[in-house]
């Protein structure tokens, strides 16, 4: 992983899966209407060919463990079940094991997991590389973290879970974000939508909301940010954002933006990030912008605040050579205003 995809604290990774993404996504993805009725096609080819597999008793025999007290502390039950990577078409079975708090279901072949309703104890779902068009259950009261990367979902609908923290919708076929309910996600803090096929960022309205991930989607507008006021981390690398309208003055501690390989094509884009009060690390790599001469000095005039840009910290050297030219700048403006405005007095 690069030096740019590092947390500006120093703390931990800002998982850039910009870096480390699934091979699906190592291309940018731009489905167009026939590409995308063909993988449709080669869906149904497929799907004919499912075997039925239903979780039986042996299976979930071989993938419980943790043994742990129940709820009410009376008594025992195993809590953890890995049955991932066995061909399951599904699993009616698990309605009866109502004491699971973490449940692995990853790489099946499930059209359906409404039988996870009973699981009123869940605290981890993973249900990776199934064949699911929804991530739709019942509200469940502990449900912290739920992963359905590499499905076929279509909607972010049906997912209002109130203690659940991190959301992992990498790699479906998401179109735009709805139903997502701020009254609901109240502690949603990492949310993931890599590799989908969205257009906007709009849609999101959850202030409490710290990462988004957006990268590898179709997106070329940047909207909906003034309801984001808790965003620190934004990923929008591989979308196609030719400018950097759309940031809000209601971000202020917005810290981390990643906009590599995008169209940006001019250095004076990025001022438009000025607007936010923190912004100390910016991506700006892959963009044609990153091309024009005085790339690094012009990006730091525009955003003071900048600490780092792409891979490289800015030096004192820089940040002095910045600081004059802004003045002379600023001093060549007022000198033109009063000129102007003399002009005027005189006419």
């Amino acid at each position: 992983m690069s030096d740019e995809d590092t947390d500006v604290e120093g703390e931990h990774n800002f998982d850039d899966a910009d870096e480390v993404l699934t091979d699906v996504n190592e291309t940018k993805m731009y489905p167009d209407a026939y590409e995308g009725f063909e993988d449709e096609q080669v869906e149904e080819e497929e799907e004919e060919h499912i075997i039925p597999n239903p979780l039986t008793l042996e299976m979930i025999a071989e993938g419980i463990s943790l043994l742990c007290k129940t709820g009410d502390g009376l008594s025992h039950a195993y809590v953890r079940l890995d049955v991932h990577d066995r061909d399951v078409t599904d699993i009616d079975m698990l309605q009866s094991y109502i004491h699971l708090r973490y449940v692995d279901i990853s790489k099946n072949m499930l059209r359906d997991i409404s039988p996870l309703n009973a699981l009123t104890h869940l605290l981890t779902l993973k249900a990776d590389e199934n064949l699911l068009t929804s991530a739709k259950l019942e509200d469940m009261p502990y449900l912290q973290v739920a992963s359905f990367n590499n499905n076929r979902i279509v909607t972010t609908e049906g997912i209002g879970h109130p203690m659940l923290e991190q959301l992992s919708l990498n790699n479906n076929k998401i179109k735009e974000i709805i139903g997502l309910d701020a009254s609901k996600l109240t502690r949603l803090h990492t949310l993931e939508l890599r590799g989908n096929r969205l257009v906007t960022t709009d849609g999101i309205y959850l202030p409490k909301l710290q990462n988004l991930y957006l990268a590898q989607n179709l997106i070329n507008r940047i909207e909906g940010m003034s309801r984001l006021p808790g965003l620190t981390t934004i990923h929008l690398r591989g979308n196609q954002i030719t400018n950097l309208l759309g940031f809000s003055e209601t971000q202020k501690v917005l810290q981390y933006i990643n906009l590599r390989e995008n169209l940006v094509s001019t250095v004076k884009e990025s001022s438009k990030l000025s607007v936010l009060p923190v912004l100390r690390a910016l991506v700006l790599a892959e963009n044609p912008c990153a091309e024009q001469e005085d790339y690094r000095l012009e990006t730091l005039i525009g955003i003071r605040t900048l600490e780092r840009l792409d891979k490289e910290e800015y030096t004192e050297e820089e940040r002095a050579e910045a600081e004059a030219i802004a003045e002379r700048r600023r001093k060549e403006e007022e000198d033109k205003a009063d000129e102007e405005e003399a002009t005027i007095e005189n006419i």
